[in-house]
């Protein structure tokens, strides 16, 4: 039997307190009221003082509650069952299923043991050659996509869901509007992804606290299905949101703020996510995903700054593109030489070129006169941006490639690349 705790000495927000003994940090506990009963997980001790996050927030919780501490930490159901569903941020159904029972995992856990890990050495496939050719997405990284509000940030990540060469794909989402959820769910339904996915949605209508749990659930799941050997792909949006959850509940808790009001342990409540990415020795992996919008595009904002330190590059993504200046995959050059011969030559080449191209850009916006070859820059950086930059496209690599070799052909000559002699005769195009 647990015992039950009759009186609620303070409320603040989605917080409750109340005075026990014997309690530990994360155990979870029902909160009854006299209209529902909702799960609390306790977030702070000082002596006998317990602070709990109630999940369905605090309205209705009155100083006469029913608190019952179940002597566990949050845990979740896991199955296969669990593909093709959706659930809420505290593991709730929300497509109307059955709620799933069994085996049930913790979540929160430890990141894997550095002993346990392999080096990364597999290409993640995506179909997008801005990722493909020129930063390649490696199979147990880490990478955050950076956006402002208006990119299409969910739109590049449900393509990606879609085309990835991976087992299963798990889906975070926090504080999305319901249209974006409802995007989700119907894209990867209609394109016959959502039988390999699981979907997690906060929406932001929902309470705040399951915002906070939304990553750890999915990657919790994602450590069990990656250690029955399965290529997981986890892809979070939007960790700026998530930060946000947690400011507002530290402030809930009068705890002191640091940077623009976050936390002070953001960092390590970021890496803790982000380290969850893993190649296990003998068996599955973990590679994440994650969308951080910069407020104001401004890259030093705490989230996107702190994140930086923790990741393995970074996607941005501006005008509806994936940018190729400051866009850095640190582990493509894992891959990048063993998919085809000129692969690392076309990535060099286009984006050297495309750099001259930008510059041409600027020279012909102050009325300097435009040269031969800067008429072909400008030719050769319309085509790239349409082919090859932009979103829509979708081709696998060795087409990618070959759409690469296409593109210069057409407006240079092959010693006007720089390309060594031993390339270009083995891959430049015969002009028809």
């Amino acid at each position: 039997m647990h015992k039950v705790y009759h009186r609620i000495e303070q409320i603040a927000g989605n917080v409750i307190v109340v005075s026990a003994g014997g309690i530990i940090y994360g155990e979870l506990a029902q909160v009854e009221t006299g209209f529902s009963t909702s799960l609390a997980q306790v977030i702070r001790l000082e002596g006998n003082r317990v602070y709990l996050q109630v999940f369905a927030g605090g309205r209705g919780v009155s100083t006469d509650s029913k608190v019952r501490f179940l002597g566990r930490a949050m845990q979740i159901p896991f199955s296969e069952n669990l593909l093709g569903r959706i659930f809420t941020g505290s593991g709730v159904p929300r497509d109307n299923g059955p709620v799933l029972s069994g085996n049930e995992i913790s979540i929160g856990g430890p990141s894997v043991n550095p002993a346990k890990r392999i080096i990364p050495r597999n290409m993640v496939r995506t179909g997008i050659p801005m990722i493909d050719v020129f930063n390649t997405l490696v199979e147990s990284q880490k990478l955050p996509i950076f956006s402002v509000a208006g990119e299409p940030y969910n739109e590049l990540l449900a393509r990606i869901a879609l085309q990835a060469e991976v087992d299963i794909i798990i889906l975070g989402g926090m504080g999305l509007k319901h249209d974006d959820y409802l995007y989700f769910r119907d894209y990867l339904e209609e394109n016959g992804a959502l039988s390999r996915s699981i979907l997690y949605v906060h929406t932001a209508a929902d309470p705040t606290v399951e915002c906070t749990l939304v990553p750890d659930i999915a990657l919790a799941t994602a450590e069990q299905f990656a250690l029955q050997d399965n290529r997981v792909l986890v892809l979070l949006t939007d960790m700026t949101n998530f930060a946000d959850a947690m400011k507002e509940v530290a402030i809930t808790m009068e705890q002191i703020p640091s940077n623009r009001g976050y936390p002070g342990d953001l960092y390590s409540q970021l890496a803790s996510r982000y380290e969850k990415a893993v190649d296990f020795e003998g068996s599955g992996s973990i590679t994440i995903l994650a969308v951080t919008t910069m407020p104001g595009d401004d890259v030093t904002h705490p989230v996107p700054d702190n994140t930086g330190y923790i990741t393995e590059g970074q996607f941005y993504l501006k005008n509806g593109r994936i940018e190729p200046f400051g866009s850095l995959s640190r582990l493509k050059q894992q891959v990048n030489g063993k998919t085809r011969d000129d692969h690392r030559i076309i990535m060099d080449t286009m984006i050297q070129l495309y750099a001259s191209y930008r510059e041409t850009l600027e020279k012909q916006s102050m009325g300097f006169r435009m040269s031969g070859w800067d008429e072909k820059l400008l030719k050769y950086g319309v085509r790239f941006e349409n082919e090859m930059m932009a979103l829509s496209v979708n081709i696998p690599l060795e087409e990618a490639l070959d759409r690469g070799w296409k593109i210069l052909a057409d407006c240079f000559e092959p010693q006007e690349t720089g390309i060594a002699s031993k390339f270009t005769d083995k891959f430049w195009p015969d002009k028809a």
